[in-house]
């Protein structure tokens, strides 16, 4: 388990160093920067992915036909706020993009809300709750660092297409890769 708390504490630093230690970030460079924190977020990643692997603990509740179909629509919803917020900053985007100002944080607790409903173990708890709890913390940070927030334009209904389209494909990619792992998305 502890492998599985280091990786998620080190995801936390990595992106809340910018934030949360803004002189030692800026010391760095612009585009120096970026490597280390690559570096950390995809190191976080491996030891999120090893120490969930290797994992043990209680189990609370099992996959049921139930939890994995709502899931599974939490899936698509989460995917599609998400790519909302792929437009670059200042760019029109679909209707959601519009009227949500962390897009993407939103998608990725939604994400994370559908595998802890159904993930009823230990290790998902630390790895699911951990990643929510950033996100919603990463929300508050940035909220009381930038207050004053323009929503988008709206990019009609091309930009509702692209959405629709990207988050399809990415769906679709992640639970095949899902499966290639040998976790059966489709229940």
């Amino acid at each position: 388990m502890l492998i599985l708390i280091l990786g998620v504490a080190l995801w936390w630093a990595a992106h809340l160093f910018k934030r949360m230690a803004p002189g030692p970030r800026a010391s760095l460079g612009e585009a120096k920067g970026k490597g280390p924190v690559a570096i950390a977020l995809v190191g976080s990643v491996i030891l999120m992915w090893w120490g969930y692997g290797i994992a043990e603990g209680p189990v609370w509740w099992g996959r049921s036909g139930a939890l994995v179909g709502i899931n599974n629509l939490l899936m698509v919803l989460a995917f599609y706020i998400y790519a909302s917020g792929a437009a670059p900053p200042g760019k029109p985007r679909n209707r959601v993009g519009t009227m949500l100002r962390h897009p993407q944080l939103i998608g990725f607790s939604v994400w994370a809300a559908a595998h802890l409903l159904v993930n009823g173990d230990l290790a998902s708890f630390v790895l699911f709750g951990g990643l929510l709890a950033w996100a919603l913390t990463e929300i508050v940070v940035i909220n009381r660092a930038q207050p004053d927030w323009q929503p988008p334009a709206w990019g009609g209904v091309k930009s509702e297409i692209r959405v629709a389209v990207i988050g399809l494909i990415v769906l679709v990619v992640v639970m095949v890769i899902h499966n290639w792992l040998g976790v059966t998305p489709w229940g």
